[in-house]
């Protein structure tokens, strides 16, 4: 079906290939970068299918609001260049996104 969102719910924790720190999963959410740095790797064609071949790191690039989503990272990769959006998780019992690696991101883009 054409334009159907394709979204595999895949909730699993990591370590960071950028800093190395422990992510364990979103409390409420899909998490696929780390709290601390925001880097993500490239992994997914639709969010949490694993279909990518890459395995670039995707840095944090900007932050962008949207009324319906929030706050959103936009990553990109440093190997095939693809870029992703991905919602600020600054909310998260568990472990939520660094503010001020948020305020950094939208500090640099000015």
């Amino acid at each position: 079906m054409t334009g159907e969102r394709k979204f595999t719910v895949r909730n699993e924790g990591f370590v960071c290939a950028n800093c190395g720190r422990e992510v364990p999963p979103a409390a409420k959410s899909c998490r696929n970068h780390c709290p601390h740095c925001l880097y993500s790797m490239h992994l997914d064609v639709h969010p949490g299918d694993r279909a990518a071949n890459c395995g670039g790191q995707m840095i944090p690039v900007d932050i962008l609001y949207n009324p319906k989503k929030g706050y959103q990272i936009v990553h990109q990769c440093q190997r095939c260049a693809a870029q992703t959006k991905n919602i600020v998780l600054l909310d998260d019992e568990i472990q939520p996104d660094s503010m001020d690696a948020v305020l950094a991101i939208m500090k640099n883009k000015v």
